[in-house]
C-alpha cells in the first residue's frame, strides 16, 4: 500500500507518488518583463527620511497578516499604509527592515519553487495554485528597487523600534520599548504633506471617482424601481471601483431618505423614494492604495424640494466658508469653526436655535443637527495620518501639499421634536477632496457639482 502524507488539499491526501510527479515537467516561468513600480523612486526617498528621523536604529515595519473571514476563507488582504507608502509593495507577511547603517532590507515571502516542496500546489493560503504567483526575490527586488530576502533569514537582534500590532510574529522577535510609538506617530506624521506622486493618484481617484458618481445618476431609474434601491447603486459604483482601481476605499454611504442621517449608514438595504434625498459618500482606491472621498446629495426626483433646497444651501454655503479658510498657515481646525459658523448663522434664521452666533459656537448647541467635524486628511487611508500627534494634525497648521476634506452637513434626525416636521428626516452633506497650495487650495473633485442648481442641472443631463 503507499504511504500516504498527513496534510490535504481540501481534505485529499497526496501520496508520495503524486508529490514527486508534481515536482517536474514545469517550465521556466521566470518573468522577464519585469519593470520598477512607478512608486519605487519616491519610497526610497521616503524611506531615506525615515532612516535620517532614527538616526542608527532599527526600524521594522511589517505589512500586515492574512486575517480570516470564516474558516479557511481569507478577506483579501491590504498591506498596512505605513509599509505600502515606504515600499510600494503589496504581500501580507512580509517585513521592512531599515538597519542602522540606514540601509533598508524587504524580507517577503517569494514564490515557492515547483522543484522543492508542496507550497505551490498544496498550501491554500500562499500556494501559487491556489491564490497566484507571488514574485521571486530577484522580480520583488526589480520591482521595489530594494534589497529583498527570503523571510525565513529575518533575524531581529538587539534593540529596535517596531510598528507593532500589525504582525504578531514580528511582536514577538523584539521586546517592546518605549520608541515604538514614537515610530508609530512618525511614520503618520510623515504622511501628512504629500508628495508630488501622491497628489496624482489621488488626482486619479478623484477623478474615477466622479465617474462613478455619473454611474450612480445614470442608474437611478433603474435603482428606484428595485426593492434595495440602495445596494443596486452602491454596486453600481463598486463596479466602476473594481474596473479602475483596486476596490473602494472604504465602505460606500448609500443613504436614502432618513437612513441619511446615519453618519455611516453602510447597511444600504434601503428603497429609494421618488421626492427623497439620496446622500452618497464614496470613493474609488486606486491600484496604488489612495483614495477618494466625495458625498453628493442627489434628489430622487432630478429636483430639489423647497425644504430640502433650503438645508442643501446651508451646507453648501458652509462648505463655501469653509474651503474659503483653506490656506498655508491656517490653523487645520479654521475650516471647520468657518463652516458652523455659517450653520449657526442658518440655524438661528429658521429659528431652531436662539441664542448668539458666538454664545453657539461656545456651548457647541448647533451639534445636535451637525454632529461631527467639518473633514479630514485624506491619502492612503481615507481617515489618513490618524496616528499623527495633535500638535502636529488637529492642533497644527496647513501646509502645501496636505490633501484633506472639506464636508459640512446637516443631519435633520426623524424623531426630532426640536424640528418643524417638514425638516425631520432631512440628511445633506457635501464632500470635496482639496489640496493645498501656496496661496490657498485646489478643489479635486470640481468635476463634479456643487451648487443645488447645477446638481439638477447634471442630473438632467445623465438622464436624458
Amino acid at each position: 500500500m503507499t504511504e500516504q502524507l498527513n496534510t490535504g488539499s481540501h481534505d485529499l491526501p497526496v501520496t508520495e507518488e503524486l508529490a514527486a510527479f508534481m515536482r517536474t515537467g514545469w517550465a521556466d516561468t521566470r518573468r522577464a518583463d519585469v519593470e520598477p513600480l512607478p512608486v519605487a523612486p519616491w519610497a526610497a526617498k521616503r524611506r531615506a527620511a525615515l532612516a535620517a528621523r532614527f538616526p542608527g536604529e532599527r526600524l521594522v515595519v511589517p505589512s500586515g497578516t492574512l486575517k480570516t473571514r470564516s474558516n479557511d476563507s481569507d478577506h483579501r488582504f491590504r498591506p498596512h499604509s505605513a509599509y505600502a507608502y515606504l515600499t510600494g509593495a503589496g504581500e501580507p507577511d512580509d517585513v521592512l527592515v531599515v538597519e542602522p547603517s540606514g540601509e533598508a532590507t524587504l524580507y517577503v515571502r517569494p514564490r515557492s519553487p515547483r522543484e522543492e516542496g508542496e507550497e505551490f500546489y498544496r498550501d491554500r493560503r500562499y500556494g501559487e495554485f491556489w491564490v497566484g504567483r507571488r514574485p521571486d526575490l530577484a522580480e520583488a527586488a526589480l520591482l521595489y528597487q530594494v534589497e529583498c530576502a527570503h523571510m525565513r533569514d529575518l533575524v531581529l537582534s538587539g534593540p529596535a523600534r517596531v510598528l507593532r500590532g500589525v504582525d504578531p510574529r514580528v511582536d514577538g522577535l523584539v521586546p517592546p520599548g518605549e520608541g515604538d510609538a514614537e515610530l508609530e506617530s512618525f511614520l503618520a506624521e510623515m504622511r501628512l504633506v504629500k508628495d508630488e506622486w501622491e497628489v496624482g493618484e489621488l488626482q486619479s481617484a478623484v477623478d474615477a471617482t466622479a465617474r462613478g458618481f455619473e454611474d450612480v445618476v445614470r442608474a437611478l431609474p433603474a435603482a428606484l424601481g428595485h426593492p434595495r434601491g440602495e445596494r443596486y447603486l452602491e454596486g453600481v459604483f463598486g463596479l466602476r471601483s473594481r474596473l479602475e482601481g483596486n476596490a473602494v476605499g472604504y465602505e460606500s454611504i448609500v443613504a436614502s431618505g432618513a437612513h441619511a442621517c446615519v453618519l455611516h449608514w453602510t447597511r444600504n438595504d434601503g428603497r429609494l423614494r421618488d421626492g427623497d434625498l439620496l446622500l452618497l459618500d464614496a470613493g474609488v482606491e486606486t491600484d496604488s492604495l489612495y483614495t477618494a472621498d466625495v458625498t453628493r446629495t442627489l434628489p430622487l426626483s432630478g429636483r430639489f424640494g423647497a425644504v430640502q433646497r433650503q438645508v442643501y444651501d446651508l451646507v453648501y454655503e458652509a462648505q463655501e466658508a469653509g474651503i474659503a479658510a483653506l490656506r498655508p498657515g491656517a490653523r487645520f481646525r479654521d475650516f471647520h469653526l468657518a463652516a458652523m459658523r455659517v450653520v449657526c448663522e442658518g440655524l438661528r434664521e429658521w429659528g431652531l436655535l436662539k441664542d448668539p452666533v458666538d454664545a453657539l459656537m461656545e456651548s457647541g448647541l448647533y451639534r445636535r443637527y451637525t454632529l461631527c467635524s467639518s473633514g479630514h486628511m485624506l491619502g492612503l487611508d481615507v481617515h489618513d495620518c490618524a496616528r499623527a500627534r495633535a500638535e502636529t494634525y488637529l492642533d497644527g497648521v496647513l501646509e502645501e501639499g496636505q490633501v484633506l476634506t472639506v464636508e459640512p452637513g446637516l443631519y435633520l434626525q426623524p424623531d426630532d421634536l426640536t424640528l418643524p416636521e417638514e425638516f425631520r428626516g432631512l440628511g445633506v452633506r457635501i464632500e470635496d477632496d482639496l489640496v493645498i497650495t501656496a496661496d490657498g487650495a485646489r478643489l479635486m473633485s470640481g468635476a463634479l457639482p456643487r451648487r443645488s442648481d447645477e446638481v439638477e442641472t447634471w442630473m438632467a443631463a445623465l438622464l436624458r
